[in-house]
């Protein structure tokens, strides 16, 4: 088995058999309440002003960079190393847009007012390079936000609590390369000499199970771990006969936080200003993992 076949889903979109059903997840979660809401807390977290130049890395449909320029007047890029991604982000009205991995960037540095990676880094091979390639395009003075769940912080309420976990840790060990790397996302950021961090916590609680189905899959994680031999086969069975039984009593209740982390570069002899980024004639195709 591959590691595109392997990982989840976002990690390589293009590669999927359906590459726009990953398109609609992403639709779904957008008119999700809690989706929408922490969205417009990261849009605040970019302190975004008339004229300025954003750059969103892992942009998927668009709609954040769209919603950017709508309610603030910011201009965005949206950069997402998926041509099913770009090509849907172009279609819905981005003006900015180019299929790039984020591990290399193609701006020039220094280029951008801020940037930001919302439900990115979980994903990427080597997230501490893409925050890099972040920092390197965005100048002086310019904010840095990224918003991912982190895979430590679930809990479900089923009545076997142990297959539970061992479910869970699957989902966040197996399925995400980086799935319990948001809480960490703030020491990265002042590693890096970033001023002024902060973190932000919010809770997705989910009782409608079908919510969680629907662009989760939770009720079939078990069964996916049984099929790459990290759990028996029996026990994915009692996971689902569980999950079924919590959602007849009424009692079925899944959560895991978000953190929102955000920093500014220090001031340097520069100044945030409003000229376009440099973009490439040509968007490249680059390898599937930004």
């Amino acid at each position: 088995m591959s590691e595109d076949q392997a990982a989840h889903g976002f990690t390589a979109v293009d590669h999927q058999p359906r590459p726009a059903d990953w398109v609609r997840v992403l639709v779904t979660l957008s008119a999700e309440p809690f989706y929408a809401g922490y969205k417009e807390r990261v849009r605040e977290l970019l302190r975004p002003a008339p004229g300025a130049w954003f750059l969103e890395v892992g942009a998927g449909s668009g709609d954040a960079a769209m919603a950017l320029r709508a309610r603030y007047g910011a201009e965005a890029v949206a950069v997402d190393s998926s041509l099913t991604m770009a090509a849907e982000a172009r279609a819905r009205g981005v003006r900015h847009v180019a299929a790039a991995d984020g591990h290399r960037l193609p701006f020039r540095s220094g280029r951008f007012d801020g940037a930001w990676a919302d439900r990115v880094l979980q994903h990427v091979a080597a997230p501490g390079d893409v925050l890099d390639e972040m920092l390197r395009v965005v100048r002086p003075g310019g904010r840095i936000v990224l918003a991912d769940p982190d895979y430590d912080t679930q809990v479900l309420d089923i009545e076997d609590q142990d297959l539970a976990r061992r479910v869970l840790r699957f989902r966040a060990d197996v399925l995400l390369r980086n799935g319990t790397l948001a809480h960490r996302h703030a020491g990265m950021l002042a590693a890096r000499g970033l001023t002024g961090v902060s973190a932000e916590v919010r809770t997705l609680v989910v009782r409608d199970p079908s919510a969680a189905d629907n662009v989760m899959g939770l009720r079939t994680w078990a069964h996916t771990a049984a099929s790459r031999g990290l759990l028996g086969a029996a026990d994915a069975e009692r996971f689902t006969a569980c999950y079924d039984d919590a959602v007849r009593t009424g009692r079925f209740t899944y959560a895991v936080s978000f953190f929102l982390t955000a920093g500014t570069l220090p001031h340097g002899d520069g100044a945030l200003g409003t000229s376009p980024p440099h973009r490439p004639t040509a968007a490249r195709r680059r390898p599937a993992r930004g």
